[in-house]
Parts: C-alpha cells; sequence; structure tokens
C-alpha cells in the first residue's frame, strides 16, 4: 500500500454474545498493531452484552470503543449497517463476529500481506480459520483453498470467512454499492464478488490467524468435514444456490460499471446461461470459466448446472 496510514476500524457485530464476547475483545486489545478502533453494533441484545461493551468502554474510552445501535436485521445487515457509517473510519476495515479468538499478530500479518497493493486499487484479504470448539480447544482447520481466488469462483462461491477478512477503503466503497438495508446474502461473500470482479487483489492466506469458535449458536457454522461438504452440495442441487445468485445478481446489475472488462463479459454470460436450455446452458458456463475451490463441490456445480439450479 503506498502511504503510511494504518488505523484499522474493527466492526465487531454482537448479539446476545456475552458468554464468549469478554475473551475475543481480550484478544483484540492483545494484538501486535494496536492502531485500531472498535466499532460494536449490537442488534438488541438481552443477556449481559450491553454491560460488557459499556464496562470496556469505560476501561478503553468512547474514542477507543464505539457504540452504535444494529437494523435487528440479521448478522449480514448488521455489518452492512457499519460499512455505511459516516461515522466509521479507518484505513482498512476488519470484520469481528462475537465468539472468535484472534491470534496476537493477526492484524499484523494481514497489514503486511497487503502494505504493497496501491491504495486506489481494491484489496482483500482473507484465510483460513482454526476451528475452536465452546472452551476454545483448538480441534481442526477450515478447508484449504487451493485454486486462485477470482471472480469466476466468487460468482458460485464464497471463500472465506468475513472475521479472517482485511479490506482497503477502495474495497469497502465497492461493498457500499449495495444499499445497507440491500438483500447480501452475506457480507464475507459480497466483499469477494465485488473485488475480484472489480480485477481488485484477493490474497487467501493458508495459514490460519482467528481460532473460529463452533457452537451450537453460531449463525454460521464451519465448512469444515464430509458433512458440511455434502450438506453444500444439498443446497446446490436443491436450488438454494440459485435462490443466492438471484440476490448476487441483483445487486451486481446495478454495479457493472465498477466491473473489469473481462468480468462484465463474465457476468454477462453467467446471467444469460442461466435461463438458457441445456447446451446453450452449460456453453454459457463454460465460456464464463466457472469453478469451485474442491472435487466434490465442482461436482456439484456440474450437477446444479444439468439441472438448471444455479
Amino acid at each position: 500500500m503506498t502511504g503510511t496510514s494504518r488505523h484499522v476500524a474493527i466492526l465487531l457485530a454482537t448479539y446476545n454474545g456475552a458468554r464468549h464476547l469478554p475473551e475475543q475483545i481480550e484478544s483484540i486489545l492483545a494484538q501486535t498493531h494496536g492502531d485500531w478502533t472498535i466499532h460494536v453494533s449490537d442488534d438488541g441484545s438481552s443477556d449481559q452484552t450491553l454491560a460488557i461493551l459499556l464496562d470496556y468502554r469505560e476501561r478503553l474510552g468512547a474514542a477507543r470503543l464505539v457504540l452504535w445501535d444494529g437494523p435487528r436485521a440479521g448478522y449480514s445487515r448488521n455489518f452492512m449497517s457499519m460499512l455505511h457509517r459516516q461515522g466509521i473510519d479507518g484505513d482498512f476495515i476488519a470484520f469481528s463476529d462475537q465468539d472468535d479468538i484472534w491470534d496476537p499478530r493477526k492484524l499484523e500479518i494481514a497489514l503486511a500481506a497487503v502494505a504493497e497493493l496501491p491504495a486506489e486499487e481494491p484489496s482483500l484479504y482473507c484465510g483460513r480459520s482454526r476451528l475452536v470448539d465452546d472452551e476454545g480447544v483448538a480441534f481442526g482447520m477450515s478447508p484449504l483453498f487451493a485454486r486462485r481466488p477470482s471472480f469466476a469462483n466468487a460468482l458460485v462461491q464464497s471463500l472465506a470467512g468475513g472475521n479472517t477478512m482485511l479490506l482497503n477503503r477502495r474495497a469497502r466503497e465497492l461493498m457500499c454499492r449495495a444499499r445497507a438495508d440491500a438483500r447480501v446474502v452475506s457480507h464475507d461473500w459480497w466483499a469477494y464478488l465485488v473485488v475480484s470482479g472489480a480485477g481488485g487483489h484477493v490474497i487467501y492466506d493458508r495459514e490460519p490467524t482467528i481460532g473460529y469458535r463452533q457452537h451450537a449458536e453460531n449463525v454460521i457454522g464451519s465448512n469444515a468435514g464430509i458433512g458440511a461438504r455434502m450438506r453444500r452440495m444439498a443446497d446446490m442441487v436443491g436450488g438454494r444456490h440459485r435462490e443466492w445468485n438471484d440476490a448476487n445478481i441483483a445487486l451486481l446489475v446495478g454495479m457493472t460499471d465498477d466491473l473489469s472488462a473481462d468480468n462484465r463479459r463474465r457476468f454477462e454470460r453467467f446471467v444469460r446461461g442461466r435461463d438458457r436450455w441445456l447446451v446453450p446452458r452449460l456453453v454459457a458456463f463454460v465460456r464464463a470459466g466457472l469453478y469451485r475451490q474442491t472435487t466434490i463441490g465442482n461436482a456439484g456445480l456440474v450437477v446444479a448446472a444439468l439441472l438448471g439450479r444455479l
């Protein structure tokens, strides 16, 4: 990145997260990179979440931990509302869940990865997660994705959890092409779509820098394991991915001028191909170069394409 300013606005979405919230905030306080502000948007918690946040604000100061009222419309809408808030500023944005555990060098590593990238070009850093149980004990890893990040992949798959992401100002601007109240399937998928679509820089780190907690209250949960992979295939073949693609397409249509020329053509082929008969549909998808990150994922992609479920 050209320039030296590296202030990170940490966007933390909360809802009844009192049990694990202190551990997450403490892991942020332990960061080796100390130039940050925590912005917390609470979606109407009825447990001790607000009391915990007020206590930390007292300790850190109101300029270091800022509280916002969330839209009370789900986690993605909560994150999108923060991206749109004029009172939230930073050279970079980092998303935070309420129950993760950040490694001390999480921000330092992410910032180093994007340090040489031009500030005027959109950039997105993301990566794998270390899976931890309810007590914070590691028991596995999120899937390792080996194929290069691209818009051809982003059209049919999200790459990484928002809790691993760091994005620059230009990437934030692109994400805000969608209104704060838009039907965004997932803020992290949207980030991957717009940055890759604009021809920006997407850096995928194979080494995890967070503990992603797995427990009954998780909104999304892990993508790891054969069971999760089979569920994703069932979602794709069953048509749920078509609904998600409908939502993504509706938003991307409004920002085609931001897409690179190649990706604009790719997007048009994808959109036109979805409603064609079998052979023209398959030809359009092949020309669009669509792919998922795993063999089983690509098998599901082929079946969904054959059945018209994309």
